[in-house]
């Protein structure tokens, strides 16, 4: 066997449940902390791969770490081979679905293994994957929440202060005219210059949806994010057809099969894959390559870690989603630099825990 070609040794998981600096409310509920599911991948040449993934909610932590662990049992003694690993994982789960905690299971896994091998070539992910270290374009993603004009707009002005030049504003209040204050408050406070998103969070029928998009469209914001239910592709093309602003969805895809759905039905400008959600390392490259035949930008949601380092190797490649929620528990931090990110020139993907921090947070 050839030396850069080591066994998985062991495979170990740890819950731990993170404070954010921005708690964040949307139309269809709210987040206060970061559950997060830590994963260690350790091989037998002394390297451990490491990544995370977020829960959501605290109630989904204690069953993502059982799910790791389990998934984690079956690729143990295995070479270090992502991509069949991730294949294995696939076909041990045809029974079960890949969709849910399952595919967040198997990414966790899938992203730490090639952080490890990453490691074990002594190169950047990015490097590993054919591309390079880059500046990428970012958009602040912390906060802006469903908080009223007067808040938001001294959010906003926070988020580009941090060294930004785009953010993301949540909609979706009960009230379709409060959504238009807002968001002229928040574009009137920051300027013209600083793009603005938007994000629904799924809280609107189809109906309301293509009134609020029309309310919308005088004030050059980036993109619409998911308006409507994110399987309703039937709803999001015929949203397509009035709106004058793009129309995001993408993050909720489990998948490339979901995501060929949407390109099928035609239903999105732009298309926001979720790292753990499209299936890790493994399935955003080959969600990159579905992407790049039909000319569909990709933007990245949440794991900015990872992301710095799948949006160089992404043809299509638009905005990098920056939110600090994993930071509290990670020694080393990004940071945006005339409102671009760039992934760290050191082997994998950069993430190494601050151990004191995971042991303050962490939950049985």
């Amino acid at each position: 066997m050839p030396e850069n070609s080591p066994f998985i040794r062991k495979l170990g998981v740890r819950g731990v449940i993170a404070p954010m600096k921005r708690p964040l409310a949307t139309g269809s509920g709210s987040v206060s902390q970061a559950p997060l599911a830590l994963v260690d991948l350790e091989c037998d040449n002394g390297v451990t791969g490491c990544a995370y993934v977020f829960c959501f909610h605290a109630f989904a932590l204690a069953p993502t770490v059982r799910l790791i662990q389990e998934l984690g049992a079956l690729i143990e003694g295995e070479t270090l081979a992502p991509i069949a690993l991730s294949d294995m994982l696939r076909a041990r789960m045809r029974l079960l679905g890949q969709q849910g905690l399952a595919m967040m299971a198997s990414a966790g896994i899938d992203m730490a293994a090639w952080d490890a091998l990453a490691k074990t070539r002594d190169v950047p992910l990015a490097r590993l994957l054919g591309g390079d270290l880059m500046p990428l374009p970012a958009y602040n993603s912390n906060g802006l929440g469903i908080i009223g004009a007067g808040r938001a707009v001294d959010e906003a002005r926070e988020l580009v202060e941090e060294g930004f030049s785009a953010i993301k504003l949540r909609l979706g209040y009960p009230d379709a005219r409060t959504d238009l204050e807002v968001a002229e408050a928040v574009r009137a406070a920051v300027g013209g210059d600083i793009r603005i998103m938007t994000d629904y969070n799924q809280c609107l029928t189809v109906p309301e949806a293509e009134k609020r998009a029309s309310m919308l469209a005088g004030l050059d914001l980036e993109w619409i994010e998911e308006p409507v239910r994110f399987d309703d592709y039937a709803g999001y093309a015929q949203i397509r057809k009035s709106a004058r602003t793009p129309i995001q969805l993408g993050e909720n895809c489990w998948g490339v099969h979901d995501m060929q759905k949407v390109l099928d039905a035609g239903a999105a400008d732009v298309f926001m894959p979720d790292a753990c959600k499209i299936g890790g390392v493994t399935g955003w490259l080959r969600a990159a390559g579905l992407a790049d035949g039909c000319g569909l930008t990709l933007s990245s949601h949440l794991y900015p870690e990872i992301s710095a380092h799948l949006l160089p190797v992404t043809p299509t490649r638009h905005w990098l989603e920056y939110v600090d929620w994993g930071q509290p528990v990670l020694k080393r931090k990004l940071q945006a630099v005339h409102g671009h990110v760039t992934a760290p020139e050191i082997p994998g993907i950069g993430i190494e825990w601050d151990e004191d921090a995971v042991a303050r947070y962490a939950v049985d």
